[in-house]
Formats: structure tokens, sequence, C-alpha cells
């Protein structure tokens, strides 16, 4: 899996010239949605190369983190707006 990510790396570098060279138009918002698309893969490379309890780990506190963010966000609100 991880030959997969290194190959969509060098894919979306080749891509990034590719676009410069050719094409001269590269928005911000492209190489933003690349790079996007690229660590999606990295980290579902990652994943798949972990054991199920450092998994769970990992899947745990990423829920909690966005618990929490939700939480102080509508705190945030509450706050903001009497």
């Amino acid at each position: 899996m991880v030959v997969v990510a290194v190959l969509a790396s060098l894919v979306f570098i080749g891509w990034i010239i590719y676009r410069v060279l050719k094409v001269k138009s590269l928005k911000a918002y492209m190489v933003s949605y690349g790079i996007a698309v690229i660590a999606g893969v990295f980290t579902y490379a990652y994943f798949l190369s972990l054991d199920i309890a450092q998994l769970l780990k990992i899947v745990v506190s990423i829920v909690l983190g966005i618990i929490l963010i939700i939480v102080a966000a509508l705190l945030q609100r509450r706050t903001s707006h009497p």
C-alpha cells in the first residue's frame, strides 16, 4: 500500500509540472485538492499497516477530538451571541 501512496505522490508532482508547462493554468484549489487526496492515500496506507488495538486507539482519539471541537464551537457561539 505504501507503493500506491508513493506513486500517487509522483503522479501528482508530474501533473503539477505538466499543468505549469503546457496549460499555464494552475489554480490554488487544484493544488489543495491534490494534496488532500494524497494525504488521504497516505493516511489510508498508514491505517492499513496498523494492528487492531492501535487502530482502535487512533479512531477513538479522532472521534474524541471531533466531539471536543464541536463542543468548543457550540460554547463559543453561545458566549458570542447573548
